[in-house]
């Protein structure tokens, strides 16, 4: 983590963190945090990362997302109990409050670092680089098939189906 935070202070301006406010278990905001893979301040220019060509992205970040690296910092979410490696990753607010009642189930479980919808939707920036309308998409067809899988895990959440998710996200980030 130490060498990645040196990467990253070398590579561009601004902290070696970067924390947003997400809505994790019984709806309580927390501060999820990553490591910094875009300028300072990028996130009041849209919530969405469209694609490979996102000039918010610094070139550490590139490397930090291919491989997932950006993730590291979530560990300290899950010391703090306001996350676990595998559940529902944890959603910004404004879209948690486009969700059904239904939908909102989901806000049953801890959020995770990883989820059936991270491994599936590997390339989530791509497709969004593609959509005519990004947020449209997301919010039309991403989110709530992400979700619909969401569902399925917390509905099946069993200590194998977590080993499987944890051994498919591996799988995907060096296989990629």
């Amino acid at each position: 983590m130490l060498i990645i935070a040196l990467l990253i202070v070398l590579d561009s301006r601004g902290g070696v963190f970067f924390r947003q406010n997400r809505v994790g278990k019984g709806g309580k905001d927390f501060k999820l945090m990553k490591f910094r893979t875009m300028v300072s301040d990028s996130d009041k220019k849209g919530l969405l990362t469209v694609g490979k060509k996102d000039n918010r992205i610094t070139k550490a970040g590139y490397f930090l997302r291919k491989y997932k690296l950006d993730e590291l910092p979530q560990l300290f979410n899950v010391l703090l109990g306001e996350m676990s490696f595998v559940g529902p990753r944890p959603e910004v607010r404004k879209y948690v409050e486009k969700y059904t009642p239904e939908q909102e189930k989901i806000l049953d479980i801890k959020p995770g670092i990883t989820d059936v919808a991270s491994i599936e939707y590997f390339d989530e920036n791509e497709l969004l680089s593609r959509a005519d309308d990004p947020e449209r998409y997301y919010i039309n067809e991403i989110m709530p098939h992400k979700i619909h899988l969401n569902m399925k895990y917390r509905d099946n959440k069993t200590l194998g189906n977590y080993f499987k998710i944890v051994i498919k996200t591996f799988w995907k980030i060096f296989n990629h």
